[in-house]
């Protein structure tokens, strides 16, 4: 039987359709799950997709928090199940705490839209069980607001708990630490500003993001205890 992977959609996401396909691609079935949802459906992970949630109204992400659905997503996530976040999803686990830190606008203050090389970091998430220590990456960028920032004891604790999953090669956003995506403490939460799921064949520019979705249909293949039980590479 498939994984059944969701894919929460808020008013003014814009990226599921790429979630989804690249989810289909890789052999999970792909959920769709709505912002007033108040049940997650029994997935056995779920991806936030990028967009502009709620328009980026407020903060990016600020408003997404209160929506019904993440209740449940936290609670899913609480108990170990496999999350991950990219761009707009990323700011989204920052504003509701289920991620350390916060998104700022790029240095420069310039919308970017371009490929960029990511050096994979460690295996030991939701994200990145398929690939290896220093696994170099081509995937796309498309943000504004993509300049990670967090306190001086976060990055601490984030560089000392081996929690930086994937580091830009060369930072074109101005993130502390080249800072490209993050896990929480139980490992099990991801986010990352960059777009796998649009680099999945080469006729896209490049497959490299294959790894990162083949490593989260596993996840949730492997269920809740796959991202801890894997051990910090």
């Amino acid at each position: 039987m498939a994984p059944r992977v969701g894919v929460v959609v808020f008013p003014g996401t814009n990226c599921e359709l790429d979630a989804i396909y690249a989810l289909e691609y890789f052999g999970a079935e792909a959920v769709t799950l709505f912002h007033a949802d108040e049940s997650i459906q029994g997935v056995d992970a779920v991806i936030l997709p990028g967009g502009f949630a709620h328009g980026d109204y407020l903060r990016t992400g600020a408003i997404a928090q209160f929506s019904p659905v993440m209740e449940s997503l936290g609670r899913f996530a609480q108990d170990g199940g496999p999350v991950v976040g990219i761009c707009n999803g990323f700011q989204i686990l920052c504003e509701s705490g289920l991620l350390p830190g916060a998104l700022q606008k790029n240095a420069g203050l310039k919308f970017l839209c371009k490929s960029v090389t990511l050096r994979v970091e460690t295996t030991a998430t939701p994200l990145t069980n398929q690939a290896r220590v220093g696994e170099l990456l081509e995937i796309p960028i498309n943000h504004f607001e993509g300049n990670y920032t967090c306190s001086a004891e976060t990055l601490a604790a984030l560089r000392d708990e081996d929690r930086v999953v994937v580091r830009y090669l060369e930072n074109p956003n101005g993130s502390i630490d080249s800072i490209a995506g993050i896990c929480n403490e139980a490992r099990n939460v991801v986010g990352l500003m960059p777009h796998p799921e649009r680099a999945i064949e080469s006729v896209l520019g490049s497959s490299d993001g294959a790894v990162m979705l083949q490593s989260i249909v596993a996840s949730a293949v492997s269920g809740p205890t796959a991202a801890s039980a894997a051990g910090r590479s």
